[in-house]
This record gives structure tokens, sequence and C-alpha cells, in this order.
């Protein structure tokens, strides 16, 4: 395993010249843009790790995948999903256009910007403290790190410039669809995603979901089986935002991305990926990364369908 992730970092090393670096949050673009690594965490809690491994970068939308699971925890699926949907869409991540036109009512799912804005203002909490504190604390279960913390810099970036993020909550403030405060919704959606995280974090996180929920390396049952299976398919078909769909074809794995570069796969009853590779596509995907998986998804015959 080892050497073909080696052979497969490096044969893909040139696609971070096609990607470029998340400018719309300016302190991204101090990442490295021609990093790539991988990490495999097995479901008998074996870790092969190549390339870049150790880079850290934010976790950025990847952890709307944490942050949906506690709020289906906290609600039940029946009241999430009378806020936030479940279909994929063909806009980018943080279109204003798919509330406005296609569902007044409720952003079209959790994976995209507005969605996981709404998706946080469900988890139980006093306030926006306590609310970052459940998902951080959450977090370092699911990868077993309990080293996590954000970058502040990165959030405070984040925070400055978050207007888009600003005017989708309160457009969803306005129908309903969030009630709390909105500065206390963004200020703890801001700081989940400026958790900073190696691939190997990202892939014991994709482990625990290939798992059904338990944790490999310990045998706890951290999340229910049918919130696993839910969020499973929902990485499916929206975890790649507007490229889910070829992504499903070309490699057929339950996944998530983050504009940090980082993307997390889980592959049913096997294992977990966590890629990093900070060059993005014209989608917000990792150029290089997405590359890597469906080696990764080829030669190991990793496809769920």
């Amino acid at each position: 395993m080892k050497e073909l992730l080696n052979n497969i970092i490096e044969s893909n090393r040139r696609y971070t010249k096609q990607g470029e670096l998340a400018a719309y949050i300016p302190e991204l673009t101090k990442a490295n843009k021609d990093a790539l690594g991988v990490c495999v965490t097995t479901l008998d809690g074996q870790e092969f790790c190549a390339g870049d491994c150790e880079t850290k970068f934010t976790i950025q939308s990847i952890s709307k995948v944490i942050s949906l699971i506690i709020a289906l925890m906290d609600n039940g699926k029946e009241k999430v999903f009378s806020k936030v949907g479940v279909e994929p869409t063909s806009e980018a991540f943080n279109s204003i256009t798919n509330l406005e036109t296609k569902n007044l009512h409720r952003p079209l799912n959790p994976m995209i910007n507005a969605g996981a804005i709404a998706i946080v203002s469900l988890i139980e909490g006093e306030n926006s403290e306590c609310v970052f504190n459940k998902i951080l604390d959450f977090t370092k279960k699911m990868t077993g790190n309990e080293n996590l913390h954000i970058d502040e810099n990165i959030y405070r970036s984040e925070k400055s410039t978050g207007d888009r993020n600003r005017s989708l909550a309160y457009f969803m403030k306005s129908t309903g669809v969030i009630t709390k405060d909105i500065d206390e919704v963004l200020d703890a959606y801001f700081r989940q995603c400026s958790i900073e995280v190696t691939c190997r974090d990202i892939s014991r996180i994709g482990a625990v979901l290939a798992n059904d929920g338990v944790i490999p390396w310990n045998g706890e049952k951290l999340v229910p089986k049918e919130i696993a299976r839910i969020v499973k398919a929902i990485m499916t078909t929206c975890g790649m935002y507007d490229e889910s769909g070829e992504f499903a074809v070309n490699i057929g794995l339950p996944a998530k991305s983050g504009v940090g570069g980082g993307v997390m796969a889980a592959v049913p009853s096997k294992l977990g990926i966590g890629v990093v590779g900070p060059a993005l596509d014209d989608k917000g995907n990792s150029s290089a990364g997405i590359k890597v998986l469906e080696d990764l998804s080829k030669k190991l015959n990793l496809s769920i369908f």
C-alpha cells in the first residue's frame, strides 16, 4: 500500500500546476500550492501515508459533515431536513441564486454554504462558543486527535471577508430557516471551517463513516449507523459541490472537499481516505487531489457503483 500511494502521489504532482489557491479568503493564499499528500486508514486501524501528508491545512467545508452529524443527533432527521434539503446543485457552493429561485423555504443541501450555515444554527448550544466547542470536541473524537485547534489567522480572515455568507444567513433568517442570532451562528461556522488538520485526521473521519459510525481504533459507537448512512449518501450526491456527478462517475466514493485543499472519502466497510492538495480547480475542489483519488479508486477497485 505504501509503495502504491507513493507512486500515485508522484505521478499526479503535475496536476497541482493546473489549480489555483482559494483567493477569496486571503489567508489561504499563503498555502503551498505544490503540496500533495494522502493518508489511508483501514478499519482494522492500520494507516498508510505518502507525499506531503504532514502538511497542515484548515478543514473548511469538510467540517460540514461533522456539523451535519451533530445536528442530526441533536434534532432527528425530520426536523433537520425540514430546514435543509438533500438535493444536488448545479450552482457554485456559495450561490445566492439557489436560495432565491430554487426553494425559498430551505437551502438545497447541507454541503453548500447556505445549507451548512442552517445546519450550524440547529446545533444545540447557548451561544457560538458552546456550539463550536461541541463541534471541535466531536471532531477530536472522530480523528482521535486531542490536539486539534483553530488557525486564528484563517478564522479572522474568514470572518472579515465573509460577506456572502452573511448575505446567505440573513436571507435565511428572513424566510424562517434560521431563528437564532446570525452573528452567533456565523461565528461558530467560521470557527469550524478554521480547524487545522492533516490528511491523517480527515482519513480517520472517513474511516469512522466507512465503519458505520464505529471508531476503528477503539470500537466506540460514536455515530448512529442510520446517521452515518444518511451522511454518506449526501456526500455521494452533494459532497463535491457542482462536480459531484462527475466525481461519482470517475471515482464513485462518498467524499467531501474543502477549499483548504482537503478531500475526505469514505469507502464503506473498507477504509477512509484523506488527501491534501491546496491548488483548486474551478469548482473549488483539489485539482491534484481528485486525480489521486481517481487513481486510488481504480487501482484498488473502490467505487461503490
